[in-house]
């Protein structure tokens, strides 16, 4: 599952919100498990393996500097020193923000195809279990996928239960860029999916990305489809609770800051996605102008005011979508504060019809996605918003339609 999707679970949820004091019990006594040493990650190894490289002579910069920094860096090196870094230091490269994009994706490629082929080797590992066996040969499929020719994938790291980010469209030229944050059980495995295929991250950003397009044929847009943080596995502690969202916030915020141009963003965060934006949120750059979230648990806070943002917020729930029911309160670190739906909140309030529950926000006709694409090509006037006869320009008010002009 990409996010809260499982209705019989809203009962784990309401229960982890009553334990309040027994969270707060645990946590003080060290509930979280100790890590046990163990090898370093393919990407640290990478990036230990970049501190100790040279080019042309010079050894190469701190791989945490500043994205300018690092950008001035790789514009000093010619074509043949940029492809030597990338084939020697694949997964430093593709995950390092201020790196040129079309080098990371370069470098994302040769890193999937070095995985490829550990994952084709433990398929027939005799050492492993057969459950161990399936598992890398469902590895093997979705490195394979995402090594498709003409994919761009910005970020990648295999570790654990893997995280991935991709881009549709030319993000050099964008004048319009947008980011789609998931929720819940977003992995390298749920990445993208068959079966509910506009559920899963990969699905979102097409969906997106096509609408986009339809809406405005004129308007050169890019989709980044961003798993690249490590989110919670299902209705569990990790959910009710920001610790995932404040690493995963971190982790957004550097992606922002790295990103090329000076075109307009605009962010669309899903579920527990929702809680990521909300944390980032007074992080992020100025170029930001809109954060929309659909089906949204809480951002953390009890008004869009105290987000420290000047960006628009946006906010969409379904009829249907069961996270109506979740308790909009934050106690004892448990909960995510005010529903964003709420009149209390200041959000501008969005149609979501025919978006059919929780995972539906971005399925192909509806109001959801029509809506999503308009704020994201800038088309603001075209915006349907929720609520009653009458309120229909109500989440429209004070807006104009823009794409580079600049924030209305």
């Amino acid at each position: 599952m990409t996010s809260f999707d499982t209705s019989p679970q809203l009962g784990v949820w309401r229960a982890l919100l009553a334990l309040a004091v027994v969270f707060v019990m645990l946590a003080t006594t060290g509930w979280t498990a100790l890590r046990q040493e163990r090898e370093p990650t393919a990407l640290q190894a990478s990036l230990s393996a970049w501190k100790d490289g040279r080019t042309g002579g010079h050894a190469l910069p701190d791989p945490k500097a500043a994205p300018a920094r690092l950008a001035e860096f790789f514009a000093s090196l010619t074509d043949h020193q940029q492809t030597a870094l990338a084939h020697d230091y694949a997964l430093a490269v593709g995950n390092m923000n201020g790196a040129p994009v079309e080098l990371r994706y370069r470098a994302n490629r040769i890193a999937l195809g070095q995985q490829i082929r550990i994952e084709a080797a433990r398929t027939h590992d005799e050492r492993l279990s057969p459950g161990g066996q399936r598992e890398a040969g469902r590895r093997l499929d979705r490195y394979e996928a995402l090594r498709t020719a003409g994919r761009q994938i910005l970020a990648f790291d295999p570790d654990g239960s893997g995280r991935v980010a991709e881009v549709l469209g030319d993000l050099d030229r964008a004048e319009r860029i947008s980011v789609v944050v998931p929720g819940v059980d977003t992995d390298l495995l749920t990445f993208q999916r068959t079966d509910r295929r506009w559920s899963a991250p990969a699905g979102m950003a097409q969906a997106l990305f096509d609408a986009e397009r339809a809406s405005s044929p004129g308007t050169r847009t890019a989709v980044i489809a961003w798993a690249d943080y490590t989110s919670p596995d299902g209705l569990g502690i990790d959910s009710a609770t920001a610790m995932r969202a404040e690493s995963g916030a971190v982790r957004l915020n550097a992606l922002l800051h790295a990103l090329p141009g000076t075109s307009q963003v605009s962010m669309f965060c899903h579920s527990y996605g929702s809680v990521v934006c909300g944390v980032a949120a007074r992080g992020m750059p100025e170029r930001v102008a809109d954060i929309a979230v659909a089906g949204s648990p809480g951002m953390r806070v009890e008004k869009a005011s105290q987000l420290g943002t000047d960006a628009r917020v946006w906010a969409m729930r379904d009829a249907d979508d069961w996270v109506q029911d979740v308790p909009h309160l934050e106690l004892g670190g448990l909960g995510h504060g005010e529903d964003p739906m709420a009149g209390a909140f200041g959000a501008r309030l969005l149609s979501s019809r025919d978006a059919k529950g929780h995972g539906g926000y971005f399925v192909p006709g509806t109001d959801s996605l029509r809506n999503l694409a308009d704020i994201g090509t800038g088309a603001y006037r075209s915006v349907r918003c929720a609520g009653k006869t009458g309120q229909e320009d109500s989440c429209r008010v004070g807006l104009s339609d823009t794409t580079t002009a600049g924030r209305a």
